[in-house]
């Protein structure tokens, strides 16, 4: 299952970093970038990382010093899986794999009409669909459809809901995906969707993004390959009732 490509990796994670980057902008955070990591000094939205390694062999200590740890939840995706960040009080969350996907047609039907999302309405309808009642449909804000990177992908049945979805973020030479959802049936059911949706958007450039367990499988079925391992590192911030 596993081939290591580690240019294509740097261009997945370059990738990432970037919509992270743009995610953390619609929530007014601003992020950094150098050669090594883009950071942000702020704690970034729920389920964004406050850094994302950009090449191997990041300097674990001026990692750490450029994020925010005195709250919980402060995150960094180790790109490589590579970085030793527990003398900084971080922990492993998970372990997961970047997947590459060539600049093929898709396989599969699709039943569902897709579309970009391109208004704050629509994008509330999406972001309850993939929320599914969690409490978190407010984490897709109007202020990122500002972002001309960013595809907010929305599949509709013929009663007009959504039904599957995904963001597809552009760079200059692939294009990452990634909230993959279909309310009935998983990411199983929404990848013939999405992909013949990024294709029809980008149809010279190959897909990235990343997945584990179930979904990760999922995504190899449907012409993926793993090229890399990567770590989410996470720190419970600073225990208030030291004195």
């Amino acid at each position: 299952m596993k081939t290591p490509n580690p240019p294509m990796v740097r261009a997945a994670a370059r990738n990432n970093a970037e919509w992270c980057a743009a995610m953390s902008r619609s929530h007014g955070v601003e992020g950094a970038f150098t050669r090594q990591v883009w950071a942000a000094p702020a704690r970034t939205p729920p389920y964004y990382p406050d850094a994302v390694t950009l090449e191997p062999g990041a300097d674990p200590a001026a990692l750490a010093a450029r994020i925010d740890t005195s709250a919980p939840g402060a995150s960094v995706k180790d790109s490589f899986a590579d970085l030793d960040l527990t003398a900084a009080g971080f922990r492993v969350l998970f372990e997961a794999q970047w997947i590459h996907r060539p600049a093929t047609p898709p396989t599969g039907p699709t039943e569902l009409a897709w579309n970009v999302v391109d208004d704050p309405g629509a994008l509330l309808d999406w972001a309850s669909a993939w929320d599914d009642g969690n409490g978190d449909a407010d984490l897709f804000r109007p202020e990122l459809l500002d972002d001309p990177a960013t595809f907010v992908l929305a599949g509709r049945a013929a009663d007009g809901r959504v039904a599957a979805g995904a963001v597809a973020s552009r760079s200059d030479h692939l294009v990452g995906v990634s909230n993959v959802f279909a309310r009935d049936g998983g990411p199983e059911a929404a990848w013939p969707g999405v992909l013949n949706a990024v294709h029809a958007l980008f149809p010279a450039l190959p897909v990235v993004g990343y997945e584990q367990g179930d979904d990760l499988a999922a995504a190899l079925r449907h012409g993926f390959e793993a090229i890399g391992p990567l770590r989410i590192w996470t720190h419970p911030g600073r225990d208030r009732r030291a004195r």
